[in-house]
């Protein structure tokens, strides 16, 4: 099989796959390597393929038009992440990413695809695993997550919600 035609079913598989791929999982299926996988990842990602990569593993990601998205920047204390994403969640709200600027290497982000309170679970379980420090940590608890949801509507009362918890940042002038 060709590097073309092992990318191709990497794009395949993940288009059929209603939850994330893992590298390794990619790996055995095609027969190569997991650092082969993400050397084809970095190629498919560089012409412009919307293949994100979360916790659990690779997905190929499509926002459908008909929904609605904003950018929410928040802070609050390690022990309220569960809180502030349940609240997002809870309120039909997907979130698709943490954003960070940080003063020296400027914006940093990583998926998450957050979709429900299970989604939520898992990614806190595994920071606490793992005993690394989150995005936040790198500029003291400020960062921002963008939220998908059915309607701006929908978008408006995550935003009071969090509001109400005091996890949101008001832009001020």
């Amino acid at each position: 099989m060709t590097g073309d035609e092992r990318r191709n079913k990497i794009l395949e598989i993940l288009g059929n796959s209603r939850e994330p791929v893992s590298g390794s999982e990619l790996a055995a299926k095609l027969g190569v390597s997991r650092q082969v996988i993400v050397q084809d990842i970095a190629l498919l990602r560089a012409i412009n393929r919307n293949i994100i990569s979360t916790t659990k593993g690779y997905v190929l990601y499509y926002q459908e038009n008909e929904k609605a998205n904003r950018c929410f920047m928040v802070k609050h204390t390690d022990e309220q992440i569960e809180d502030e994403l349940c609240t997002i969640v809870d309120n039909g709200g997907k979130v698709l990413d943490v954003i960070v600027i940080h003063d020296i290497y400027g914006e940093i982000s990583a998926g998450l695809i957050l979709r429900n309170r299970r989604d939520v679970y898992d990614f806190v379980a595994k920071i606490k695993e793992s005993k690394t420090v989150p995005l936040k940590g790198l500029t003291g608890g400020v960062h921002l997550h963008t939220v998908e949801a059915d309607s701006e509507e929908i978008l408006d009362e995550i935003e009071k919600k969090l509001r109400e918890k005091n996890y949101l940042i008001e832009e001020k002038g």
